[in-house]
């Protein structure tokens, strides 16, 4: 198949949209179930958790879409907060440089991830398992495996705060969502990601630095992860040593949802937004119902199963028996 043909097979179609059908579904749900969590009030509440995943879930979406899976991405939003509140210590002067490092390790982060994964040949659950375990080594040698400083004001009050009544990381999030967007499906580098992860041995035919785009795909991966850090910081106040645990799982239930494709290629970020908003929306119905907070982990790891497994049914097979035609024809 040629590599333009290849690329437009794998257009988002169906799955990306199904996400939006699905969330709207579950807040109507939500007035039955646990009406609480559907006021108005409720759900400005809990768009800049969604906000907050979605802005990770951006991350893995790209990563997934070249057809790995990046497991630093809770180490990541954990280095990164941490720095943003203990290199300036209070004061708003010292931010820039807490930025700066931020975004240095982000790179240093990315760059071994994606060389291990494409010179090396090590596959990326195991060089993203191993980045992460550094990060983490790193926080905890930052930190003395304990922290307790809090934002800056001006970080805090931009975190925490809203524009137009809408929460500021809301705003960032959307606007990252767009400029990701618009670079994927509009530009030709974007063309190049997305034959790349459809198929790396047609693009190397064709000429693509497929290297350089699944390293580079780890790098932006990882900044996205640094400015989840940075935005947590602010939003909570004070993050903990554990600030990022709670992203891993649910930024790949969130990729799942809005139905990026495992086996690469076609994906797509604003429907991961998408993914998050249900996401969060649903442990929201949940606690509502009075179930224990363990249950969003199991809500997650059940989400991620079915949409593995969803994968694998033949459903061009099942369409002609469901119109009542035969599957084989003479």
């Amino acid at each position: 198949m040629a590599l333009g043909a290849r690329v437009r097979s794998i257009r988002p179609a169906g799955p990306s949209a199904a996400v939006w059908v699905a969330t709207a579904v579950l807040f109507v749900a939500s007035l039955v179930l646990a009406p609480s969590t559907a006021s108005v009030n409720a759900v400005l509440g809990i768009l800049p958790f969604a906000a907050l995943i979605a802005l990770a879930g951006i991350g893995q979406t790209l990563v997934v879409q070249q057809r790995g899976l990046d497991l630093t991405v809770a180490s990541m939003i954990t280095i990164a907060a941490i720095l943003a509140t203990k290199i300036p210590n209070g004061h708003d002067a010292l931010l820039p440089i807490a930025f700066g490092a931020v975004a240095g390790i982000a790179v240093i982060s990315g760059l071994i991830s994606g060389i291990a994964v494409t010179r090396f040949a090590i596959t990326p659950v195991v060089a993203t398992l191993g980045v992460g375990a550094l990060l983490t080594g790193l926080a905890l040698q930052v930190t003395g495996g304990a922290i307790s400083i809090a934002a800056a004001p001006a970080l805090d009050g931009f975190g925490f705060g809203k524009t137009f009544a809408i929460p500021n990381v809301v705003i960032v999030t959307m606007v990252m969502v767009a400029a990701v967007a618009v670079v994927v499906r509009r530009t030709v580098a974007g063309r190049w990601f997305v034959a790349v992860g459809a198929s790396p041995a047609a693009a190397h035919a064709a000429g693509l630095p497929v290297n350089r785009i699944r390293i580079a795909t780890y790098v932006v991966a990882s900044l996205l992860y640094g400015l989840t850090g940075v935005l947590l910081a602010g939003f909570v106040g004070t993050p903990g040593i554990s600030s990022g645990d709670g992203y891993l799982l649910a930024t790949v239930a969130a990729v799942v949802l809005g139905g990026t494709s495992l086996a690469g290629g076609q994906g797509s970020v604003v429907a991961t937004f998408g993914g998050a908003i249900f996401l969060t929306q649903l442990g929201a119905v949940v606690l509502g119902m009075g179930a224990p907070p363990s249950a969003q982990l199991v809500l997650q790891g059940v989400i991620i199963a079915l949409g593995m497994g969803l994968r694998n049914v033949p459903w061009r097979l099942l369409r002609p028996a469901a119109r009542g035609s035969p599957l084989i024809t003479p």
